[in-house]
């Protein structure tokens, strides 16, 4: 076992009291892969656990349920089995088919090439695999080699659903661009959108990529790539092999049309055309097994043929028993003497030919090439010590690289397998990390166009948090980016740097709160909950010159520091009118001064006098009598003697 895995703390743990974790089979930036028994059920399985910094993360737990639910909705042989799903304190788990074998991406890798053959076999089952997930509303997202399996028993099946949704929900949010850029429909570099077709386009540069042994597009940036998937058409895989039947050059360009419309409409559509073309072909998908039990290499694939087991003939020869004479012996022995002259002259013409055939071969002709060594993934001093031991002259050239680490070497130009004259020169690409890009300020912008900024970027943006403000509904408020290598986020709302890989928030406007002054309690209560916010029963009172009794003065201010959020409760502040005020004492004084005061304290005064007397007589008495508190506007009638 190795430091690594005699390190990680979960080899030998029993997970949920039922998993006992062996190995350690594969790592990614979501989750870790072990192999583990099943002590329940006494079975081998796979057991896929989130890293612990995201379990904290909603959005990465519902993505991680997400790939339980979509994977065990589909019951298909080619597409990898899901157990169960669950949570052991606080590590979300998936038990999964264990599979041993190696993925595609492996395949690709030690062959470059496969034949038709072998691209019909493994097409035809990724094929109907994500037909059952289409059939099922379940677009994958994230097709590419690593998510092909090729089990030792020659299972073929198509795995990690852990972008799936459904295709009614075919807004592409930051997690899609965590698949290999390479794979990516035009639609999803340029709207942002996708549905099945967009997973026909991936199997399309899959295709491809068997047939010929690379990808259609190239570049030395991400950016580049993306661009070519956008406006490019891809070509046709016979012009880099001709031996690619004209059906699948055919098919090839059906799937990887630009526009969504022009591709199957899903993979039942394009697995009935592959069928078709198999019969075309007089060919028929074979058992597919991994390198370690007989794949076929290129150089067998060139005659179509696995494996010819030649059938073995008895041969009775038959002897002569007769007797023969002295004269007839002479005669025989002669004629061996002299056959086996002839056969010695040719053999010396035949050594001689050999000979001139060598010396031209090692001296001009074929066998003075030399073929490139495969130089990827190593440091540059190795990939230079390797070019040299075959009389090849390295030139380094510094290119970004999102996966591969800086200083660790990309590949060359020409590439592996390539047979040059002694002493050419080869370019070895060297990773300098990911590329940087400039991003310009994104507040203020709509949410959509920021999202497309930072995504064109090779920026992964996770889901919008929302916040009520004062600018429009759908504006950003603030973006903050978290790098990709570690370390402090920082704000990029008036722009920034980032470097491909790396991750953004954004803070966008849900808009104003509601006004909801002056109505009523009812339709206050209905407006504020369809914008979002929750109504608390707490009704809490107020009086207010301005509002009339029993409307809405508003809402009360939101405990902490900040503006109000979707989801969060808030409680309206209920008018009860006017203050009231006192009566004040006017006995004593004239009519006339008591009704000015009356007036000027903010009530209604009255009298039976006549205005005229109003100097004369003085007040004995008001009614209401004074001290006594009421509303604004209340008629007091005024008493008075002569």
């Amino acid at each position: 076992m190795s430091t690594s895995q005699q390190a990680d703390p979960l080899i030998g743990r029993l997970v949920d009291g039922r998993y006992r974790v062996r190995a350690r089979i594969a790592r990614g930036g979501m989750a870790t892969v072990y192999v583990a028994t099943d002590l329940r059920l006494e079975r081998r399985i796979a057991l896929k656990v989130m890293h612990g910094h995201l379990s904290d993360d909603t959005v990465f737990q519902s993505r991680f349920i997400q790939e339980a639910r979509s994977a065990a909705r589909l019951a298909d042989p080619h597409v990898v089995n899901v157990f169960d799903q669950g949570q052991d304190g606080d590590m979300a788990y998936l038990v999964m088919e264990y599979l041993p074998g190696i993925t595609l991406r492996e395949l690709l890798r030690e062959h470059k090439r496969l034949t038709v053959d072998q691209t019909l076999t493994i097409m035809d089952a990724i094929l109907s695999g994500l037909a059952a997930a289409h059939r099922a509303g379940i677009v994958h997202r994230d097709v590419k080699p690593e998510n092909v399996l090729l089990a030792e028993d020659g299972r073929i099946k198509i795995g990690d659903f852990g972008l799936a949704r459904a295709t009614t929900a075919n807004t592409a949010s930051g997690a899609q661009l965590m698949g290999t850029i390479a794979y990516l429909a035009p639609e999803l570099v340029t709207r942002g959108t996708a549905d099945a077709r967009s997973d026909i386009y991936s199997l399309g540069i899959m295709l491809y990529e068997m047939l010929v042994g690379e990808q259609p597009y190239k570049g030395e940036q991400p950016m580049q790539i993306a661009y070519q998937h956008a406006t490019d058409s891809v070509p046709r895989p016979s012009a880099k092999n001709p031996g690619v039947p004209e059906q699948l050059d055919e098919l090839v360009l059906w799937a990887t049309e630009r526009e969504p419309a022009e591709r199957p409409v899903d993979a039942g559509t394009m697995l009935a055309r592959l069928r078709d073309i198999e019969k075309e072909l007089g060919l028929a998908p074979q058992v597919a097994r991994a390198v370690a039990v007989g794949m076929v290499t290129a150089d067998a694939a060139e005659s179509r043929e696995l494996t010819k087991v030649l059938p073995q003939t008895a041969v009775t020869p038959t002897a002569a028993t007769e007797d023969v004479d002295n004269s007839t012996r002479l005669r025989q022995r002669t004629r061996r003497r002299t056959t086996r002259g002839i056969w010695l002259f040719a053999l010396v013409l035949m050594l001689a030919a050999g000979a001139a055939g060598a010396g031209w071969w090692f001296g001009s002709g074929p066998g003075s090439l030399v073929a490139v060594p495969d130089v990827s993934r190593m440091s540059l001093a190795d990939a230079e010590a390797l070019l040299a031991e075959q009389q090849l002259v390295p030139q380094a050239k510094e290119v970004n690289d999102l996966e591969i680490p800086a200083g660790t070497t990309v590949g060359s130009d020409p590439t592996w397998g390539t047979r040059l004259d002694k002493g050419a020169p080869v370019t070895v690409f060297v990773s300098v990390g990911p590329a940087s890009h400039e991003i310009e300020g994104l507040g203020g912008r709509p949410a959509d166009d920021a999202r497309g900024i930072l995504t064109a970027a090779v920026v992964t943006v996770g889901d919008d948090a929302q916040e009520f403000a004062d600018a429009d509904a759908g504006t950003v408020l603030s973006v903050t980016v978290t790098p990709r290598a570690g370390g402090e986020s920082f704000a990029c709302t008036d722009g920034c740097t980032v470097l491909e890989g790396d991750s953004a928030s954004m803070l966008v406007s849900s808009g104003p709160v509601p006004d909801v002054a002056g109505l009523g309690v009812d339709r206050a209560v209905r407006e504020l909950e369809a914008a979002g916010l929750q109504v608390s029963g707490d009704r809490p009172t107020e009086y207010s010159n301005s509002v009339d009794e029993g409307a809405v003065i508003g809402i009360l201010d939101r405990p902490e520091e900040g503006n109000w959020r979707p989801g969060e409760t808030v409680t309206l502040l209920i008018s009860e009118g006017p203050r009231p005020i006192m009566v004040p004492d006017v006995s004593g004084r004239t009519v006339a001064d008591a009704i000015d005061a009356l007036r000027a304290a903010g009530f209604e005064p009255g009298t039976a006098l006549p205005e005229l007397v109003w100097g004369i007589f003085t007040v004995s008495r008001t009614d209401p009598q004074p001290g006594t508190s009421h509303r604004p506007g209340t008629s007091v009638r005024v008493f008075s003697t002569g």
